[in-house]
């Protein structure tokens, strides 16, 4: 038996306000009240609206969303190692080793073995790797400011605090 967000007694008058996704026809009874879910919602559509922008770059390296993290800290911290990028990105190692992997196949990144760690690499961009994160300048401010209008300026330094302890609590 489905539940109406109005009867539901643990509902508060939020939920039960934006219980009902109209624009799909579902009752989303108490996933309105979730932190979560949002936060999902959130992320899912500022990929989309980036990953949209990053169509009409003309290049033929097909980026996607975390291609632009892992690409700057590359860029701004020449040498580093992957597992350094993998816990600074946070990115697991079996999601960044096939993107780093791509990304010298392509040309990209260079990977270099460390003398003193015959684990680690050193990664740095090629030529080719810093054309391709410059491609990415205008499309990432683009997205940036987009963001900063919605947010406000006001409320970026504390709804970035708010993300960081998140991340810090659980990650």
């Amino acid at each position: 038996m489905t539940r109406s967000p109005a009867s539901t007694e643990s509902s508060t008058p939020f939920e039960r306000d934006l219980a009902v996704a109209p624009e799909v026809g579902l009752n989303l009874d108490n996933l309105n009240g979730r932190i979560a879910f949002h936060l999902r919602l959130a992320v899912e559509a500022s990929q989309q609206a980036f990953n949209q922008k990053l169509d009409g770059i003309e290049t033929n390296v097909p980026y996607k969303t975390g291609h632009l993290t892992v690409l700057t800290l590359i860029a701004n911290n020449p040498g580093v190692t992957q597992t350094a990028i993998s816990s600074a990105a946070g990115r697991d190692k079996s999601t960044l080793t096939p993107m780093l992997n791509e990304f010298v196949r392509r040309g990209l990144v260079r990977r270099e073995p460390i003398s003193t760690d015959r684990r680690s690499y050193a990664l740095s961009l090629t030529r080719d790797g810093e054309a391709a994160l410059a491609a990415f300048g205008p499309v990432s401010r683009d997205h940036e400011a987009r963001l900063n209008e919605i947010i406000g300026p006001e409320n970026k330094a504390e709804f970035i605090r708010i993300l960081c302890r998140i991340k810090e609590a659980l990650g």
